[in-house]
């Protein structure tokens, strides 16, 4: 017998114990599906290999700084970077940040101990990093053209005044 939510609610408020059991089960969270195939066997998540040592750490909490992300990520390996990228504006962290080891193990080995983990109160996800794409350099307004008379201007359509 399924019941609402709404009287499983009433029920457990007003003390009985059998709806107790049902709300259980009403409310028992599906399993989901992973983008990382799960080993039914163990449990356990098979990531994708690194093939690099770089490690992007995304969901940092705003009061996340570079120390602490060097105290967190240092017992598994000989770090040589722990960067929070920051906004040049305000200064303030923008939620991720880049770790850097000296082997590729070390960073796989943190990867699986870090991933999923709490850091100063928020949950915090460690991916292998993406080389940086470069942005082609865009000329933000075309140079004036000159006229016959020697006068350059600029071919504006319409009037701001």
């Amino acid at each position: 017998m399924a019941l609402s939510s709404s009287a499983a609610f009433r029920r457990i408020v007003r003390g009985t114990s059998s709806s107790f059991s049902q709300l259980k089960l009403t409310f028992s969270p599906s399993r989901q599906s992973s983008s990382f195939p799960l080993d039914e066997d163990s449990g356990i998540k098979e990531l994708p290999p690194l093939s690099t040592p770089k490690l992007f750490v995304s969901g940092l909490s705003r009061l996340t700084t570079d120390e602490k992300l060097k105290d967190a990520f240092s017992p598994f390996g000989q770090l040589l970077e722990a960067k929070v990228i920051t906004d040049r504006a305000s200064g303030r962290s923008k939620g991720f940040g880049f770790v850097s080891y000296a082997t590729i193990e070390e960073a796989d080995k943190a990867r699986y101990a870090m991933n999923a983990k709490f850091l100063d109160g928020w949950v915090i996800f460690v991916d292998p990093a993406k080389p940086k794409e470069r942005r082609p350099l865009t000329t933000s307004s075309p140079e004036p053209e000159a006229s016959e008379t020697g006068f350059r201007s600029n071919k504006t359509i319409g009037w701001c005044g």
